[in-house]
C-alpha cells in the first residue's frame, strides 16, 4: 500500500469513528428506560474509540512527517546528484587539460584550451590568462575566451597601478570580488583571480616563481563556491606546469642548437687549421726538393729564404693559436704598469717606419705630449697596435696615408675608469659584406695583399680577444676610401693605487 492509499484509509476510518462517537454520545430522552449494562458498554466503547481516534491522529501526523522527510531526502538526493554531475564534469575537464599538458609542449595551445574549458564548463561570461614581466612590472593578457563580455586580449596592465591586486597574486593567493562601480566596457561583474605560479625550489630553468594569473568573470552578485575555486586553482597549477615544460623545452632546444652551431664551428675551425698548417709544410717540402736540385748558389739561397719564411709562418700560426686558446680559457696573464703614452706610442710605431718608407706610404701620429700616464699592460697593448699597424701597411696603396690618433676620454657618469682612445686610419676600404666578419678566425678580406706579406688570418681575432682581456672595446668603420679602427682601453690608475 502506498503512502497516499494509507493516508486515505486512515482518513476514512477517522471519519467513521467520528460518526460513531457522535451517535453514541447523544443523550437519550428523559422518559426512556435504558439498562445499566448498556450504558457501561457504551461508555467503554466510547473510550476505546477515542483511543483509536488518538492513535489514528498520531499515525496521520507521523505519516505527514514521513512524507516531509521523503521529500527532503528526494531533494537532497537531487542536489547530491547534481553536485556529483558537476564534480564529474569538472574532473573530466581537468583531465582534458592534464592530457594536453602531458601530450603537448605548446604553451599557447594549452593555456588557450584552459581558458576556453573554464568558460564553457562553468558557464562564465569570460575567462582570460595574463603573463607577467616582472622586470617591466607588467601583466599582459595573452589568452582569452569570452561569451558575453568585450575582449581584453593584448591589454597590458601596470602592476603599480593596482598594488592591492598584484601584491596578493605575487604571493600566490587567490581572491574573488565584485565591482562596486560599473566598468565602462564590462559593466558590473564578479571576478575570481588565481595566480599561476611554481614552487621556487623546483622551478628549474624558470627565473620567477609567479608566471601569470587566471581571471574568471561572471555576472554581478555571483559567488564562486569552494569546488569552483579549487577547480580554478587546479587549472592554474596545470598552466604553470605547461609554461615550465614549454620554457624548459625551449631552453633545451636553444642549447641543442647552440651545441650544433659550436660543433659545426669546431669542425670548420679544425678543417681550416689543418689546411693552414699543411700549406707551409707543403711549401717547405717543395723548397727542400728544389734545394737539392738547385744548380747555383743563388737558387739555393732563394729556396733557403723560402724555407725560412714558411717556417716563420708556421711558428707564427702555432703561436697565435696557442695565444687564442689561452685568451679564450682566461689564463692569459696581465701585468699592468704605468705607460708614458706620448713617448711609448712612437716606440710601437718605430719598427714599421722602414717598411712605410719603402712603400712610399705616410704615417702621421697625433698624440698630445701632456697626456696623462696610462696604467695598463704595455705588452698586450703594444701587440694590439702592432697588429693594426701591420694590417694598415699591408692594405694601404703606395703614396697613401696612415694616421694614428691618441686622446684621453674622462669617465662618463656611472663609469669606474677614464679611457685612453687609439684611432688608426688608413686609406683602404673594406667591403660592406666583409666588415661584419673581419674579427672571425681565419677570415681574410678578398682584396689583394699588395706587398705579399701573407698572414695567419688570426690577427684581428687575437686583437679582439686582447682588447677584451684589457676590459676595453674595439670598433671598425669603413667608408669614403678610409678604414678606421678605434680601440678604447681603461686607465687602471685608481685600481693600482688601491
Amino acid at each position: 500500500m502506498s503512502q497516499g492509499d494509507l493516508e486515505q484509509y486512515l482518513n476514512t476510518t477517522q471519519a467513521a469513528i467520528d460518526r460513531v462517537l457522535q451517535h453514541l454520545q447523544q443523550v437519550p430522552p428523559q422518559n426512556s428506560a435504558r439498562p445499566v449494562g448498556d450504558e457501561q458498554v457504551t461508555h467503554q466503547l466510547v473510550t476505546v474509540l477515542s483511543q483509536v481516534q488518538q492513535s489514528l491522529a498520531i499515525a496521520l501526523e507521523k505519516s505527514a512527517q514521513l512524507e516531509q522527510e521523503k521529500i527532503a531526502l528526494q531533494q537532497q538526493l537531487h542536489e547530491r546528484t547534481e553536485e556529483m554531475e558537476k564534480i564529474l564534469k569538472y574532473e573530466s575537464m581537468l583531465k582534458r587539460i592534464t592530457d594536453k599538458v602531458r601530450d603537448s609542449l605548446d604553451e599557447n595551445q594549452i593555456l588557450q584550451a584552459a581558458v576556453q574549458e573554464l568558460t564553457l564548463v562553468l558557464g562564465l561570461a569570460g575567462c582570460n590568462s595574463a603573463l607577467y614581466d616582472l622586470d617591466q612590472n607588467t601583466s599582459t593578457i595573452r589568452y582569452e575566451y569570452i561569451n558575453s563580455i568585450p575582449t581584453f586580449y593584448g591589454r597590458v596592465a601596470q602592476m603599480d597601478h593596482s598594488p592591492e591586486i598584484y601584491r596578493q597574486l605575487k604571493q600566490g593567493l587567490y581572491f574573488q570580488f565584485c565591482s562596486l562601480y560599473p566598468n565602462p566596457e564590462r559593466g558590473r561583474v564578479a571576478m575570481l583571480a588565481c595566480p599561476i605560479f611554481v614552487d621556487p625550489e623546483s622551478s628549474q630553468g624558470i627565473d620567477q616563481a609567479v608566471l601569470g594569473d587566471l581571471w574568471l568573470i561572471t555576472p554581478m552578485d555571483y559567488v564562486f563556491n569552494e569546488y569552483e575555486i579549487r577547480l580554478a586553482q587546479q587549472v592554474a597549477n596545470q598552466c604553470a606546469i605547461a609554461i615550465r615544460q614549454a620554457r624548459l623545452y625551449q631552453a633545451a632546444q636553444a642549447q641543442v642548437t647552440e651545441l650544433e652551431r659550436l660543433n659545426e664551428l669546431k669542425d670548420q675551425f679544425l678543417s681550416t687549421v689543418s689546411h693552414e698548417l699543411r700549406t707551409p709544410i707543403a711549401n717547405v717540402k717543395m723548397a727542400i726538393h728544389m734545394l737539392k736540385t738547385a744548380p747555383t748558389d743563388e737558387k739555393r739561397q732563394k729556396y733557403l729564404d723560402i724555407l725560412e719564411g714558411e717556417l716563420a709562418r708556421e711558428a707564427e700560426l702555432i703561436e697565435d693559436l696557442l695565444d687564442l686558446q689561452r685568451l679564450e680559457g682566461s689564463v692569459f696573464s696581465i701585468n699592468i704598469e704605468k705607460i708614458p703614452v706620448s713617448e711609448w706610442i712612437h716606440q710601437v710605431a718605430e719598427p714599421f717606419k722602414t717598411r712605410i718608407h719603402n712603400y712610399r706610404q705616410t704615417l702621421e701620429i697625433s698624440c698630445d705630449p701632456d697626456l696623462p700616464a696610462l696604467v695598463s699592460d704595455p705588452k698586450i697593448l703594444g701587440r694590439i697596435l702592432s697588429e693594426l699597424l701591420n694590417n694598415a701597411c699591408k692594405y694601404t696603396p703606395r703614396e697613401h696615408m696612415i694616421e694614428l690618433f691618441v686622446h684621453y676620454e674622462p669617465a662618463a657618469a656611472g663609469e669606474s675608469f677614464d679611457w685612453m682612445v687609439f684611432s688608426l686610419k688608413n686609406q683602404a676600404e673594406i667591403p660592406d659584406t666583409d666588415l661584419p666578419h673581419i674579427f672571425e678566425k681565419f677570415y681574410r678580406v678578398l682584396q689583394v695583399d699588395r706587398y705579399k706579406h701573407g698572414g695567419t688570418g688570426l690577427g684581428l681575432a687575437l686583437v679582439q680577444k686582447l682588447v677584451e682581456q684589457l676590459r676595453g672595446s674595439i670598433g671598425v668603420e669603413s667608408c669614403h676610401g678610409w678604414t678606421t679602427f678605434t680601440v678604447k682601453v681603461p686607465n687602471f690608475a685608481e685600481s693600482k693605487q688601491n
